[in-house]
């Protein structure tokens, strides 16, 4: 297992806490050093969770309720399996079992959660601020799993520690810089809480982030995220080294967007032949889950030496490990940098 990281380097400040944070609501509070940080704590349990034996006790005798208040599939066991691989008492809660349903208010909730004196809280939600409106009334640390159109800080931090990997790897020629990477994101802008987290930490990065969409599915005053927007796909990914595609979110939407899935596929759906317009070395990315034939095709998303997809959800587990084991480091007393 890799060490951790050395309080002494010049990619952190000198003195303070290691993560000033009580909660994890988003990626826009955080300074550079900050996303480096819990990208360097996530490589540990990468290694960890390479390994036969998976299990650590850096979480023993705590208790992580995920409060899921909109369905999950992916994030929520990633979140359980996170939770219990650092040796945590993991409860889920879902939406349709909980007394939200019978007319509940979320303070309320809030309350309640607060009471049983969890030690870890991970929401989702589906209403934008609804997560820092919990965290503000418990006592634990609270992490968002995705709270509306307004953040998915997890996602955002394993697509980065997945992009780390890459450029590490024999198969990028690219230097091991955000600075230098060109990433296109590409699909429902609008409506994806994943775009906005990952524009915020890779341009806080230093990338340059092209943003591509149909005009009804781009935000307005896109440019203000420090990005450049393009309705044309095909000049959108020209020379890219990461292309992200995004699904289309149907649930967000209040009415029609686009004319058809065929007529979507056929101006912004990542083929095979419009891969060769990005770098040869270029990753394919997407958060998932995907909706094949529409913005992406199969044989894109199984190329094996390019789409970095199940990679993504391997990431997923060790980061999420990561920010469990960071933001409960102050209640069992952990200092410094070094969690092993």
């Amino acid at each position: 297992m890799s060490d951790a990281p050395n309080p002494s380097s010049t990619r952190y400040p000198a003195g303070g806490d290691a993560f000033p944070h009580k909660d994890l609501i988003g990626i826009a509070p955080l300074a550079p050093w900050e996303i480096h940080y819990l990208l360097d704590e996530a490589e540990q349990w990468v290694a960890l969770n390479r390994q036969p034996a998976k299990h650590a006790d850096a979480l023993a005798g705590l208790t992580i309720i995920n409060a899921f208040f909109e369905n999950s599939t992916r994030t929520l066991l990633s979140f359980e399996i996170a939770g219990k691989r650092l040796g945590a008492d993991v409860v889920n809660m879902h939406a349709a079992q909980s007394s939200v349903k019978k007319g509940e208010t979320l303070i309320d909730t809030a309350t309640t959660l607060n009471a049983m004196r969890a030690d870890a809280i991970v929401i989702r939600h589906s209403s934008s601020g609804a997560v820092q409106l919990i965290a503000d009334k418990v006592d634990c640390p609270v992490l968002n799993a995705g709270d509306g159109q307004h953040e998915h800080p997890t996602q955002a931090l394993l697509d980065a520690l997945t992009m780390r990997f890459w450029l590490r790897s024999d198969s990028c020629p690219l230097s091991d810089e955000f600075a230098k990477l060109k990433i296109a994101i590409c699909g429902d802008i609008m409506h994806s809480r994943v775009a906005r987290s990952n524009i915020l930490l890779l341009t806080t990065l230093g990338a340059e982030v092209r943003v591509c969409a149909p005009p009804a599915l781009m935000p307005a005053a896109i440019e203000h995220m420090k990005v450049t927007p393009f309705s044309d796909f095909n000049a959108a990914i020209d020379g890219v080294d990461v292309v992200m595609m995004l699904r289309l979110q149907n649930e967000r939407m209040a009415g029609p967007f686009i004319p058809s899935a065929r007529e979507y596929r056929h101006l912004f759906g990542l083929t095979p032949e419009r891969l060769k317009r990005a770098a040869p070395h270029a990753l394919v990315m997407h958060p998932g889950p995907m909706n094949r034939g529409v913005e992406i095709d199969s044989s894109v998303a199984d190329m094996l030496e390019r789409s970095a997809i199940t990679r993504q959800v391997e990431m997923g587990v060790a980061l999420r490990m990561a920010c469990l084991d960071v933001v409960t480091r102050r209640a069992r007393g952990v200092e410094g940098w070094n969690s092993l």
